[in-house]
């Protein structure tokens, strides 16, 4: 296996290149990005292992720039952050891997040999995380999804929720009967996925469906 190792962090670099070829990985390591994307075309890597924080060109731009131009061999991000966004980030702009510092010698090997083999690995410290991030995903696809289905009176109604006013305001200023504005109230928070009038309130209010709805009168 040839590994590419690209982190500005010299006695990290170091220290991992010599780990690794203790075990019979050949590693061309270099300190910055722009080092990185010559040695990309100059090595052939079998993967490439890239830091998320560097000076000017960071791994993340790194990484959307080699996918941009075709390179379609592994990179695995090997960083510090585990923050939700920056695993979701790179795993979108086309990373196999997102591995952390701190992992063992031993599991970040077998790591490596998985992504070779096509497989997409994120450190195991680090599931909940994505497991939230595509939950999160879902959910506002769901609600967008609901809020596609509301009727343009349910569009109407919920609206004047979102402006806190109750069923009898509602129902008065639309000519219509209370228990007519609960139905459709019922329907909002069911299309929704939602469990009261503020969730559905702050749903309008979020995706700026009133403004819409204003623009277009």
């Amino acid at each position: 296996m040839r590994v590419l190792l690209i982190d500005d962090h010299a006695l990290f670099r170091f220290g991992l290149q010599e780990l690794l070829e203790r075990r019979g990985i050949e590693v061309v390591a270099v300190g910055d990005a722009t080092a990185g994307l010559d040695m990309v075309a100059r090595t052939a890597p079998d993967v490439v292992l890239l830091d998320m924080r560097m000076p000017g060109l960071t791994g993340l731009e790194l990484l959307r720039q080699l996918r941009g131009a075709s390179q379609s061999m592994p990179i695995a991000m090997l960083t510090t952050s585990a923050e939700e966004r920056d695993v979701v980030e790179s795993l979108q702009s086309g990373a196999q891997g997102y591995l952390l510092k701190d992992m063992e010698p031993d599991a970040l090997i077998a790591a490596l040999g998985e992504i070779v083999r096509g497989r997409t690995v994120v450190a195991p410290e680090l599931a909940i995380v994505l497991a939230k991030a595509v939950q999160g995903e879902v959910k506002l696809a769901r609600v967008d999804t609901g809020l596609a289905d509301l009727t343009p009176r349910e569009q109407e109604i919920l609206c004047h929720l979102a402006e806190g006013q109750s069923n009898k305001a509602i129902a008065r200023q639309l000519g219509i009967s209370d228990g007519t504005v609960k139905l459709h109230v019922k329907a909002i928070l069911r299309k929704l996925e939602v469990h009261s009038r503020v969730e559905a309130a702050v749903i309008a209010v979020e995706r700026g469906l009133c403004e819409r709805a204003s623009a277009r009168d």
